[in-house]
């Protein structure tokens, strides 16, 4: 079939054609909307789950959502290496932008840009970068406002402060941050003390974050009562009528059919996850010969999806670990026969090492993202079917 028809769309935070199986958590985010919009108290909202399951396409399709609202939005993207005020005013400053121009006071719009750029100067302030770095943001600074320099009192007195601004308009703000968990331990306490102080007066602004399934005790080992702030969303595989749907509904745009035993093998392969079902569903269209789609052309477009999975979605995660990191990881795969996590005291004995020579390692990977913390003791892959691959490559 014509590949430039192709319908299917595996990439990394790439939308697919159809969104399948996440409708609730779609409708509670529109609950959440409308509720706030009613000025009734709602907890933020915090997605969480492996990689490949879609947890930014829907983090980006909640943001649409907030947008067809005329809600102001503004996204980041946690890094390890990256504090939290640079990125976190930026997203605000689009956020505000958004409404500003249905703000009934322009002079209160310049004094919260002015408390904004307060905040923003701080992250090079300290370090006697001032002048590297400028946030372009059109107004005088404000002093004495969101600039203490104590991350968590300024960001509340920021949040608030913004959150004044859309009550006024009668909207709300959105402020939605993926790989959440790679936030310094400073901003996570920061973002839940801001949370806090919203919801107790029911302010017009939420936090929508997306993670790595450790995220949650992240959120826990910063601020103890963090489990009543969020509503938590596992964001999982897809089931089969949902993984059908995503396949099907694209095909049937383009006048193309499976058939029955045809999705039974592409299920099979791709396990339910999003990324897989885009792999192995782009690779069987390329080469079908015609509709309806076979088992026959599941079959033979599967090593051409299994090469692009390993190169692209394992291998290169795999390139960044170091040696030690790497054995540390193969030994995972060999506990690990269903890829579930594994006890860390196992791995140890796995490797003839003392568990606390491999620390190093198994701290570099929790860093790098290619491994969490599952529960206390226990160590699992964050992407799926990892070990799968990794057992693969030593046979």
């Amino acid at each position: 079939m014509d590949p430039v028809r192709n319908p299917y769309a595996p990439g990394a935070g790439q939308r697919p054609p159809e969104l399948a199986g996440r409708e609730k958590q779609l409708t509670a985010f529109d609950v959440v909307l409308e509720r706030i919009a009613r000025g009734r108290p709602e907890r933020s909202v915090v997605l969480t789950g492996l990689r490949g399951v879609g947890k930014t396409v829907l983090l980006n399709h909640l943001r649409s959502l907030a947008i067809a609202k005329s809600w102001g939005t503004g996204k980041i993207e946690a890094r390890p290496d990256q504090g939290l005020r640079r990125p976190l005013s930026s997203a605000l400053h689009m956020a505000v932008r958004e409404i500003a121009a249905g703000h009934p006071d322009p002079e209160s719009v310049d004094y919260f840009l002015g408390v904004l750029k307060s905040f923003a100067l701080r992250a090079t302030a300290d370090k006697g970068m001032r002048e590297r770095w400028q946030p372009g943001i059109d107004a005088p600074a404000v002093k004495g406002r969101a600039d203490s320099g104590d991350i968590e009192i300024d960001l509340v007195e920021l949040l608030v402060d913004a959150a004044g601004l859309a009550r006024d308009v009668g909207v709300g703000i959105a402020l939605f941050i993926d790989e959440m968990q790679d936030l310094d331990p400073d901003d996570v306490s920061a973002i839940c003390g801001a949370c806090h102080e919203l919801s107790q007066d029911a302010a017009p602004l939420i936090v929508v974050g997306a993670g790595l399934p450790h995220l949650p005790a992240v959120l826990s080992a910063s601020k103890s009562y963090s489990e009543r702030l969020f509503t938590y969303h596992r964001i999982d595989r897809l089931d089969r009528e949902a993984a059908d749907h995503a396949l099907i509904a694209p095909a049937e745009r383009e006048d193309v059919e499976f058939t029955h035993e045809a999705l039974d093998v592409l299920y099979e392969m791709a396990d339910g996850y999003p990324y897989f079902v885009q792999a192995y569903g782009k690779a069987t269209w390329d080469v079908a010969a015609a509709s309806p789609i076979t088992p026959d052309d599941v079959r033979v477009g599967s090593p051409d999806a299994e090469e692009e999975l390993a190169v692209g979605f394992f291998g290169s995660r795999y390139e960044r670990a170091t040696p030690a990191e790497r054995e540390y990881m193969r030994a995972m795969a060999e506990l690990s026969g269903d890829d579930g996590p594994v006890p860390t005291s196992k791995i140890a004995v796995e490797l003839g090492r003392k568990p606390a020579s491999l620390s190093p390692a198994r701290d570099g990977l929790i860093k790098k993202g290619l491994i969490y913390s599952a529960e206390r003791g226990f160590i699992g892959f964050t992407v799926p079917h990892f070990g799968k691959y990794l057992r693969a490559q030593t046979d």
